[in-house]
């Protein structure tokens, strides 16, 4: 039998929003997940064993810290792993979360108490977009900020990946008057994942893209940028031990390059809502 990966969560917020309900679960001794679709609930086992690592996905570990909840799971025989999201701070894309200098004191920490080889940074989504009557721009202005925030911390991954322009995500743009989003053309999405490469690599960053394979297949033979996977069990057995399957995640994004391994997501879209408010977020409303 293989150890469990839970994802927590590719569906909402949990570290920012919902951990007294994560840890109500691990003392019940199971999670119930509803299926988004057909509404099935499924009943996951919370315990360690069979639970061998917890991946936590989240852009504000505020709460999480303060709450002192990785010792506290740490100390109960879980193992952790982080995917940090910090993008640039625009309001206008990004309403809710903290400031900037906020979630790079909240980077650092992670790094520090869990070290920076069970935290992975996460520039998602590049997006281009206008702003008011402004000429189109992208959402990179505060990267080489966090790029040297990260390094310091000891980061030496960062997954990227571009906007998906999903129809719920035109729908919420227009009724948010003055804020349109473009879809960059290949060529451009190239000259993009070049630039990132050479800024993180001067700072031994490496560079890892989510679902991004056409755009990845069409960079020049020099780029060392790869397709990456979020829920990384190869590496998660490297850093844990384990009996992790290697099995791909064929309920994800496999044709567009996810290379994520098997794991259960134990977050709700409707029951965890997501307080952050992103415009281009594909969960919300």
């Amino acid at each position: 039998m293989h150890d469990i990966v839970l994802s927590a969560s590719r569906r909402t917020d949990i570290p920012a929003f919902h951990m007294p309900w994560f840890m109500r679960a691990i003392a019940r001794g199971e999670f119930e997940v509803a299926n988004p679709v057909t509404r099935a609930v499924r009943r996951v086992p919370a315990t360690c064993p069979p639970v061998q690592v917890v991946v936590f996905w989240s852009k504000d570990f505020g709460p999480f810290i303060a709450g002192g909840y990785g010792p506290r799971l740490e100390r109960m025989g879980y193992r952790l792993f982080f995917q940090f999201t910090v993008n640039s701070a625009i309001l206008a894309l990004e309403p809710n979360v903290p400031k900037l200098e906020d979630r790079l004191e909240q980077l650092r920490r992670l790094c520090a108490a869990h070290g920076p080889e069970a935290v992975n940074w996460r520039f998602d989504p590049i997006c281009l977009f206008r702003d008011g009557r402004g000429p189109i721009r992208d959402n990179l202005k505060d990267l080489p900020r966090i790029a040297a925030a990260a390094a310091a911390s000891g980061i030496r991954r960062c997954t990227v990946s571009f906007m998906d322009l999903y129809a719920k995500v035109t729908r919420r743009t227009a009724r948010q008057p003055g804020v349109a989003f473009a879809a960059p053309t290949r060529a451009q999405q190239v000259e993009i994942l070049l630039g990132i490469e050479a800024l993180l690599g001067a700072r031994g960053i490496a560079l890892f893209t989510c679902c991004e394979d056409e755009a990845v297949a069409a960079l020049p033979a020099h780029s060392s940028v790869a397709s990456g996977a979020c829920i990384p069990s190869r590496r998660l057995r490297e850093l844990y031990g384990g009996r992790l399957s290697l099995k791909r995640d064929r309920s994800q994004r496999v044709r567009a390059g996810c290379g994520c391994r098997v794991s259960v997501d134990i977050g709700s879209y409707d029951r965890h809502p997501c307080g952050h408010g992103c415009l281009y977020c594909y969960a919300g409303a």
